[in-house]
């Protein structure tokens, strides 16, 4: 038997395409997961196309569904459960996934869609984890704490979001820099002190940058950034070089951490899910449609036309 996924295909448009891949089979310690949603990420986009997903297998890392087959040594979610997942090969039908990848979704997440459907809050749930892993453990990483001064760059992406929302919460005074007005709407809302175009209105130091743009936008981020300050480097769209003056990183010390993602994320998943239920984290969705639609979510992805996630629907709703 086969199910239907998004893999790595050379020969079609940004080397993604549907295609067929075997049937998963839960391993010890694993799950079979029928996936409802599954949301798009520009680190899909960049596996396509760099070797590191080889071609005809499956892509993504974001997805939300529901147990089939619950793990047989009797750990994780049981069968039935409506969960969250940040695993390889997240694009298709059904996947096998380590317990460790996983979250239950709680009652309350994603109040939004449609109470009659089993699958409730899904959608909402998808959009959590490769973003909202980055801003969680970036902040985290970067030591937030109330009073703090919080730069986020490229606040209007899903990354972007997450992190004005989470160090909103934990007391900061956030400063959200956008690309342009109309990328700035609803950020005040959701926690943002200062809504800015680009750098040029932040006067004052920072003591922690989430930079997710890269480029010429990480060199004058750092300028900001206080001594004994954390700038972490979680995501670089814009995909120009940064340049550094000389002497741009001689002086007093503070910090350039790269970041990257790491699996066995369960725990800080359930964090995300609890926040989420709790109302305190709202996940954005800006685009969303079939999965046979990811040719034009990617574009939009790409053209920085999604402010949010973009979050595709896999089974078609009722």
């Amino acid at each position: 038997m086969s199910t239907r996924a998004l893999i790595v295909d050379p020969s079609a448009p940004a080397s993604i395409g549907l295609g067929e891949i075997a049937d998963p089979v839960a391993g010890p310690g694993q799950l079979l997961v029928e996936v409802v949603h599954a949301s798009l990420n520009y680190a899909d986009l960049n596996n396509a196309v760099s070797g590191r997903i080889p071609a005809g297998a499956p892509l993504g890392l974001d997805a939300s569904g529901i147990v089939l087959e619950a793990a047989a040594d009797g750990t994780g979610p049981a069968a039935g459960a409506r969960v969250v997942l940040f695993a390889d090969g997240a694009f298709a039908e059904r996947v096998a996934v380590d317990v460790s990848a996983v979250a239950e979704v709680r009652d309350g997440v994603g109040l939004a869609e449609a109470a009659a459907l089993p699958t409730a809050g899904l959608a909402e749930a998808a959009a959590l984890p490769t973003a909202g892993l980055a801003a969680l453990r970036s902040l985290r990483g970067a030591g937030i704490a109330p009073g703090k001064r919080v730069l986020v760059t490229g606040a209007s992406g899903g990354v972007g979001r997450y992190a004005v929302q989470l160090a909103s919460r934990a007391g900061a005074h956030v400063i959200a820099s956008v690309g342009s007005p109309a990328r700035g709407d609803g950020l005040a809302g959701a926690g943002a002190d200062e809504v800015v175009v680009g750098l040029d209105g932040v006067k004052e130091p920072v003591d922690i940058v989430v930079e997710t743009v890269g480029g010429p936008h990480l060199v004058a981020a750092w300028e900001l950034l206080a001594p004994g300050g954390s700038l972490q480097s979680v995501g670089w769209t814009s995909g120009e070089p940064a340049v550094f003056p000389p002497y741009g990183t001689v002086g007093l010390p503070k910090t350039l951490m790269s970041y990257v993602n790491e699996f066995g994320a369960a725990d800080d998943l359930a964090e995300l899910v609890r926040l989420t239920a709790e109302g305190a984290l709202v996940p954005g969705i800006g685009w969303r449609g079939s999965w046979e639609r990811f040719a034009e979510a990617a574009d939009a992805l790409r053209g920085r036309r999604v402010a949010g996630k973009a979050v595709f629907d896999v089974k078609p709703q009722a």
